[in-house]
């Protein structure tokens, strides 16, 4: 309540303000019944922390504006809000981008010192309650992903030349970017490539080149919606047709299983042994198989049976490596 009242007083030190009326500390703990070093804090928070441009008129007594148009930052956050920007602040160390880092920590203490009339809680000290840790994410180059950005947002054409690792090949492409997409850690921009007259996934740490495309570029019509399309070709359930898959999880390692989300529309049973039963669809075995082969011996496959034999078979060959 006692930050909505002085923010009132602000308003109302604005108003004095660009009225020439020349307020000073003592009228304005007069007006709001407040003692005289309260007002001053007032006048000094509204110059140091609220950047108004304030100069004392020795002939008047008061205050001025050097700019009359000034004005008041809009934004008076509730508790809730800041947290929400302090914990977006962490979740943004995961940008490849420095200087949008940079950018984003200035704004949010810009509203910090908006929000508080004494001491800010110190972003400095947000590090030592709050962390992310991304693992097994692919490095994307700075000015790429700076690039990339703008791109995006300003609706720009691209050309880039892009690196396949499973075919070991370089090819120039053009691509009007559509959809930037972080997926477990790692960053992708989903475009229109006009190589392939289709929607395609770029892996930003697949991008070696960039520069500005053609000015003049038109989009085909009834292009797939973006979110069908990640739908379709990330996570578990990847592609057209569905394939149920039946995992048994053992007891030491069960409780830790019934915590996560594999699938939103997952089955999950539990039997007397304490073991876990998973069930869910996937288009394909490629990341399901990785996820099965790090639960190493607390993991079996129940079905389908082809995703069985992969299993078997990738076991087979991990013997032969270690002898």
């Amino acid at each position: 309540m006692g930050k909505k009242l002085a923010y009132e007083r602000y308003y109302w030190l604005q108003g004095q303000l660009k009225a020439d009326k020349y307020p000073n500390a003592r009228i304005l703990s007069e007006r709001f019944e407040i003692s005289v070093k309260q007002a001053q804090r007032d006048i000094e928070f509204m110059r140091d922390r609220l950047e108004a441009p304030l100069i004392y008129h020795s002939a008047h007594k008061g205050y001025g504006l050097e700019d009359n148009g000034y004005e008041l930052p809009p934004i008076w956050f509730k508790e809730d809000e800041l947290m929400a920007l302090c914990l977006a602040l962490r979740l943004a160390s995961t940008l490849p981008d420095i200087s949008l880092k940079k950018s984003l920590y200035t704004l949010l203490k810009k509203f910090l010192n908006y929000r508080f009339l004494d001491n800010a809680p110190s972003l400095e000290d947000l590090s030592e309650k709050v962390s992310v840790k991304n693992i097994a994410y692919y490095r994307v180059d700075e000015a790429i992903f700076h690039k990339v950005l703008y791109a995006l947002f300003n609706e720009a054409p691209i050309e880039i030349t892009y690196y396949t690792p499973h075919k070991h090949e370089l090819t120039e492409r053009v691509i009007k970017p559509l959809h930037l997409f972080c997926y477990m850690g790692s960053w992708h921009l989903i475009a229109f490539c006009t190589l392939k007259s289709d929607l395609r996934d770029f892996a930003l740490s697949r991008i070696r080149t960039m520069k500005a495309g053609p000015k003049s570029f038109v989009l085909p019509e009834k292009l797939p919606r973006i979110k069908d399309y990640i739908r379709k070709n990330f996570g578990l359930l990847s592609g057209g047709e569905s394939i149920e898959v039946s995992l048994k999880f053992t007891p030491e390692i069960s409780s830790w299983i019934s915590e996560q989300v594999w699938f939103s529309g997952q089955e999950v049973s539990a039997d007397k042994d304490g073991s876990l039963c998973l069930r869910f669809p996937v288009a394909d075995f490629g990341e399901i198989k990785r996820e099965i082969l790090k639960y190493g011996s607390s993991v079996e496959v129940l079905a389908p049976e082809e995703l069985r034999a992969e299993i078997k078979r990738e076991i087979k060959r991990m013997g032969k490596v270690y002898g």
